[in-house]
């Protein structure tokens, strides 16, 4: 009883004489007589969970196209063996839309070993070789065979690990990448955050060693580019579809379309006059 007549007094004393948050006493009365200062209860230290909580079932839970623009300033999270954690803000995805789509793995329906995850529930992992070499990661949603690319990002955290990384996936020494080059193509953010084939099939909702996270000042639809995908090759109409979605402005994405940024930028002008 005295010890907590004392606090009552001091938070008194800060009331009166302060006009500083009293947090620090708050603090104080929800501490354990052990010494454990953990804080108990506080709207603070909730609403701060909250915020850093990852992406949850619901969120993968939408049709590919909205899921690719949705991805958009979320951030991708990787921990490493030696506890390090990698963070990424999304700023290029691109969709791909299961059966009727003739540049997805899983056109016609067709599911193999290789496009499995594909067919799995919305927020899994599906992790494919390019040229023998380099990955690429994808992430399943909501219909049949259906899954977004991420294809860019903008390093937050980690940046020197994500440089160790991509040195070592690389057969000779070069010169040291600067931030924008680390992430911004599909294989490159493999590279930088370490993913390789064995984390085809995760589950982001679950997985220990990679999740998502809110990204904070999600952009508007005024800020996302819808243009063609890359490298797909000659797919007739589904060649010239606007499935690649990026962030407009960001020079980590990894291509850039400066025609349809000006025909949007002028669509922009003539709404305004």
């Amino acid at each position: 009883m005295p010890r907590k007549r004392k606090l009552l007094a001091q938070l008194s004393a800060l009331q009166s004489n302060s006009s500083f948050p009293q947090l620090d006493a708050l603090e104080n009365l929800n501490t354990t007589p052990g010494g454990d200062s953990s804080p108990k209860s506080s709207k603070y230290f909730v609403t701060e969970k909250k915020k850093s909580s990852r992406l949850d079932a619901d969120f993968f839970h939408q049709p590919c196209v909205n899921l690719a623009k949705s991805f958009l300033g979320q951030i991708l999270v990787r921990k490493l063996p030696d506890g390090r954690e990698l963070w990424g803000r999304i700023v290029e995805t691109e969709a791909y839309l299961g059966g009727e789509d003739e540049a997805s793995h899983s056109k016609g329906g067709k599911q193999t070993q290789r496009n499995a995850a594909m067919f799995m529930k919305p927020g899994t992992l599906y992790v494919y070789q390019i040229y023998g070499i380099y990955f690429c990661v994808n992430v399943s949603s909501q219909g049949e065979g259906a899954a977004v690319l991420l294809r860019s990002l903008e390093p937050l955290q980690g940046l020197d690990a994500m440089r160790e990384l991509r040195r070592a996936s690389r057969k000779a020494p070069t010169k040291l990448l600067k931030d924008w080059q680390l992430c911004n193509g599909p294989s490159r953010l493999c590279q930088a955050f370490g993913i390789d084939k064995a984390f085809d099939q995760r589950d982001l909702t679950q997985d220990i060693d990679i999740w998502m996270v809110p990204g904070q000042d999600l952009p508007g639809e005024q800020d996302v580019v819808a243009t063609t995908r890359i490298g797909i090759g000659n797919r007739g109409e589904w060649a010239q579809k606007p499935l690649r979605f990026y962030l407009r402005g960001n020079k980590f994405v990894s291509v850039v379309d400066k025609k349809m940024e000006r025909e949007m930028a002028a669509r922009g002008h003539l709404s305004c006059s």
